[in-house]
């Protein structure tokens, strides 16, 4: 179902043709962004062959020229999201759709593109689909509403499964951009949406919203709902997610603290805080990325953190004295190697917080970010296997050790390829969307492992910091650049082995040493400490 259609013959004169390069411009290897009618196109040449496919990542419009080829893909320098550039396919997440490719033709030393006019203006291609023929019985259920389901539901149509496919979500809305939420809180509804609901119903997607399964019965193939009803599936996929972990000091149920989880919340999160005192416990991702988004709105922001910078654990004490020092200068204070021993209101409403130090804040608002929960408690009692955070264990294929019940994405402990098989639980949104493309291929019995490697990204005051790889266990960080500078590159060591990376100002470093890790290469101590980084191609 995955076919690029070329415009036939009777379409010739609803073609535009430009003369974009000589054949010799560009070697195997090599990519130039080109103008045809008002089209900007990558041109790519590998293999001594030139291909043409749109020049915009189909996730958030990130220009591709900044990225990395290698072989037949290329990297997106900013999220990490892959294409395969003669077909324009997307390979490897963020995002939904594919890049528009385009015909090329080599004459007499010079390259030809050709864009159908219809397709002149569109950036992205959505692959095509099918959707429920009525007759078929067989129901593929999707518990939960994140990107591991979308993307399960949309390889299935993909793939020309034609069963009755459901999507049950507690969220109000359909799948929406949850990224988003931390970084930018006051978002309309529909700006959010990774597709619009006329796009389910044209599929055959069921979406339920605001509806809960509450018990799994794998013996009767069955789920029961909050409402008490029951639902039959054939196939089952668990992508339930996590949720933030609540507060348990004395006033955490006070109006006014809150938790980012929903759509709602941050919609909350920003009324509540404008022209406030806003306090936010937690000095890892989510608790930066609100902070950092309230600094400009709130009257005053405060952060506590138990360690002794942000992010410490995860990206080290350097980036994280940077990471504060950014936050400093948008007036943000920090109350670091501390802690919460009491929320205090008055008539119901939060006034205060009390630190372990003794320090009181006062607070209009308090929010948290201190960690997620699995949402995999509606399992007990069912024999499917969660680990000892409650993480549903799965395979590479996504299977749990239930028949016919799959699980994809921040709720799962899987094996990851670049760790050896590790077992792992992983809250990226790109995981979360290569884990639902890897279960329905294998509901679909096309065997297919998971060998994403992690990618993910946080914006601090408009500054990207991005990362890829696992680094849990690091023993030392190698610099280059300079961190005091807000220019640098890290390579994270284990076992005299780089197992992370993350940048600051350094593209497209991190998508260069992504594709690296994916193809399989081990990158050494040795060279990250190497003068020279011309191995990585920049």
């Amino acid at each position: 179902m995955n076919r690029c259609q070329e415009p036939g013959h009777g379409e010739e004169q609803e073609e535009v043709t430009g003369m974009v390069c000589q054949e010799a411009d560009l070697k195997d290897g090599q990519m130039k962004e080109v103008t045809v009618g008002d089209q900007k196109v990558l041109l790519v040449r590998t293999q001594g062959q030139y291909s043409a496919v749109g020049s915009r990542c189909s996730h958030y419009n990130a220009p591709l020229i900044k990225g990395v080829l290698v072989g037949d893909r290329v990297r997106c320098p900013f999220h990490g999201a892959c294409f395969n550039v003669r077909t324009g396919d997307i390979e490897e997440y963020p995002g939904l759709d594919c890049l528009p490719s385009y015909k090329v033709k080599v004459e007499d030393g010079k390259v030809y593109v050709s864009i159908n006019k219809s397709s002149l203006k569109l950036t992205k291609r959505v692959k095509e689909m099918c959707s429920r023929a009525p007759d078929i019985e067989h129901t593929t259920l999707l518990v939960g509403g994140g990107p591991a389901s979308l993307v399960c539901a949309e390889t299935l149509r993909q793939n020309c499964y034609q069963g009755r496919i459901v999507m049950v979500t507690k969220d109000t809305l359909p799948p929406f951009d949850k990224p988003k939420l931390s970084k930018a809180l006051d978002l309309d509804s529909s700006s959010i949406l990774l597709r619009p609901s006329d796009f389910y119903q044209q599929h055959g997607v069921e979406v339920w919203t605001q509806k809960e399964v509450v018990s799994v019965n794998p013996a009767d193939k069955a789920v029961k709902l909050s409402d008490g009803s029951l639902q039959r599936y054939d196939q089952l996929l668990i992508a339930t997610g996590c949720r933030a972990r609540p507060l348990d000091c004395p006033g955490w149920d006070l109006k006014g603290v809150k938790l980012l989880q929903r759509y709602e919340d941050a919609k909350e999160i920003h009324s509540s805080g404008l022209g406030q005192k806003a306090v936010v416990i937690g000095s890892s991702f989510i608790g930066m990325e609100v902070a950092s988004y309230l600094s400009n709105k709130a009257a005053s922001v405060a952060v506590v953190g138990t360690s002794g910078y942000p992010y410490e654990r995860s990206l080290g004490p350097e980036i994280g004295k940077m990471s504060m020092q950014m936050l400093e200068e948008e007036n943000v204070k920090f109350y670091m190697n501390d802690g919460v021993t009491e929320i205090q209101g008055e008539n119901g409403e939060v006034k205060r917080v009390v630190l372990k130090s003794g320090i009181v804040l006062e607070a209009d608002v308090v929010i948290a970010g201190i960690g997620v929960i699995p949402n995999s408690d509606f399992l007990s009692g069912s024999e499917l296997e969660v680990d000892s955070r409650k993480a549903v264990v799965v395979d590479k294929f996504m299977r749990t050790n239930v028949p016919d019940i799959f699980s994809a994405g921040d709720v799962t402990s899987f094996p990851l390829t670049i760790r050896g098989d590790q077992r792992v639980n992983v809250g990226h949104w790109q995981m979360s969307q290569a884990q639902g493309r890897v279960a329905a291929l294998n509901m679909l019995k096309k065997p297919t492992k998971c060998e994403s490697v992690p990618f993910f990204w946080t914006v601090l005051v408009g500054k990207s910091i991005r990362y890829t790889g696992y680094g849990e266990g690091y023993t030392e960080i190698i610099f280059k650049g300079k961190v005091e500078e807000r220019k640098f590159l890290a390579f994270y060591i284990k076992d005299d082995v780089v197992v992370a990376v993350a940048s600051l100002m350094f593209d497209p470093a991190v998508a260069r040493l992504a594709e690296l890790m994916a193809t399989g290469q081990i990158i050494t101590k040795a060279q990250a400490q190497a003068e020279d980084l011309s191995w990585l191609q920049m």
